[in-house]
């Protein structure tokens, strides 16, 4: 029992020493396995974190792309064929030809001024009949309307008592000469029969100068002598040329006189006059003998012809100088006061890469046209030139033979609008 004692107090130092380098070894793998746990799981995390931050930037990177993909794709209009061709749209492909060579300005008709008459009296009198009014067309001399003048009813009375004196005088110097030549009478009493004669004469002839004055021909004075009563006093208001009266501007019974304002307005329309304004940056370009094409609104010819003259003097209101065409309106489709396009046809130019005009549209303050893609249709911005005849010419941006939207680009545009407003995506 001693020796069981003794060995058990001989052991229990060692005993203790190696349950304290148990404890010191277990607790070392302890804290090294913790240790490396934290280890991994710091490199867990951080290889995490890597992979979050490489799926992060692959998402932007795809979400990125997408972004941009839908940038590019913000001016596109995904259109099959199928729905194109029901909408309307037509491609062709660009081609040449000449766009210059007419120039489209405005013009108004007017009358020509050596075919309107403004017909006032010739005596002073008084309404008493009208024989043409408003509308009426007429021939040069027909009467327009009767006066009642006493001013024509004097000269006449004038020229019958001077038409007599002279025919006196006449019988008296026809009697003096037959006795001069039977030695009868004196030479001196010839001499006084031929002045008196002569004196008769001019005043015969001065009165029917006055009536001429005011129109009354020799049909009227060889018929004085067997005019009725009353006769005299009538007077006649006759129109100078053909045409149509378009204004009368005088009542019956109303009191008229020589030289006042129009009783009527005559017009011959056969020929009118088109004046052209010219813009001064087109004033080279315009010239006598061009030929002219006078246009509707709607494009329908109305005449054609060719400027007789460019007025050398250019108006200070509007800045522009004015290109005259005398116009042939025989079959009056033209009227003055008319507004019309004239298509003026200037030199020959050569020929350029040209669209129809409706096929530019303005895309975001782009001019631009449509070209066909893949799958749909997208603007192209191109710089324009000249335009004329319904063509407008490419100077950049589409080149002869290339594929374009020739019809339907407005619906394309409106299409493309309609997307940017909506969800930013065009299909």
């Amino acid at each position: 029992m001693k020796l069981n004692l003794l060995y058990a107090a001989l052991l229990w130092p060692a005993l203790l020493y190696l349950g304290a380098c148990g404890n010191d070894a277990s607790g070392s793998s302890v804290a090294n396995r913790t240790a490396s746990q934290a280890e991994a799981g710091h490199d867990d995390h951080e290889a995490h974190e890597e992979g979050e931050g490489e799926d992060h930037e692959s998402h932007d990177e795809a979400d990125g792309g997408d972004a941009d993909s839908h940038e590019e794709g913000g001016d596109h209009v995904e259109l099959s064929a199928e729905a194109a061709e029901a909408a309307g749209i037509r491609i062709a492909q660009a081609g040449t030809g000449p766009v210059s060579g007419a120039l489209d300005l405005p013009a108004e008709i007017r009358f020509d001024a050596d075919r309107v008459a403004r017909v006032s009296p010739q005596v002073d009198g008084i309404v008493a009949e009208f024989h043409a009014g408003e509308g009426d067309t007429v021939k040069a001399g027909a009467r327009l309307a009767r006066l009642t003048s006493r001013e024509l009813a004097g000269l006449k009375a004038d020229y019958m008592n001077a038409l007599s004196a002279e025919r006196l005088a006449r019988a008296e110097l026809d009697r003096e000469e037959n006795l001069w030549e039977q030695k009868i009478t004196s030479e001196a009493d010839v001499q006084s029969a031929r002045a008196a004669f002569s004196a008769a004469n001019a005043a015969r002839e001065a009165t029917e100068n006055r009536l001429h004055a005011i129109g009354i021909g020799h049909g009227v004075l060889d018929r004085l002598d067997e005019a009725a009563d009353g006769v005299l006093a009538q007077a006649y208001v006759t129109a100078p040329l053909a045409g149509e009266v378009i204004q009368r501007s005088v009542s019956l019974g109303e009191t008229v006189s020589a030289g006042s304002a129009p009783m009527f307005v005559i017009l011959d329309a056969s020929v009118v006059w088109a004046d052209i304004a010219v813009y001064k940056e087109d004033i080279a370009r315009v010239s006598e003998g061009q030929a002219v094409i006078l246009q509707q609104d709607d494009g329908r010819v109305l005449a054609e012809g060719t400027i007789s003259n460019v007025l050398p003097v250019i108006n200070e209101t509007s800045r522009t100088a004015t290109a005259r065409v005398i116009v042939d309106n025989a079959e009056r489709r033209l009227r003055p006061g008319q507004f019309v396009t004239a298509r003026i046809q200037t030199a020959d130019s050569p020929p350029v890469v040209r669209v129809p005009s409706d096929a530019i549209v303005s895309v975001e303050d782009k001019t631009s046209v449509f070209v066909p893609t893949d799958d749909g249709f997208e603007p192209r911005e191109v710089r324009t030139g000249d335009g004329a005849g319904g063509y407008t010419e490419i100077l950049s941006g589409l080149q002869a033979g290339e594929a374009f939207v020739s019809e339907g680009a407005f619906t394309l545009k409106a299409q493309l609008e309609k997307d940017a407003f909506g969800d930013g995506h065009a299909h």
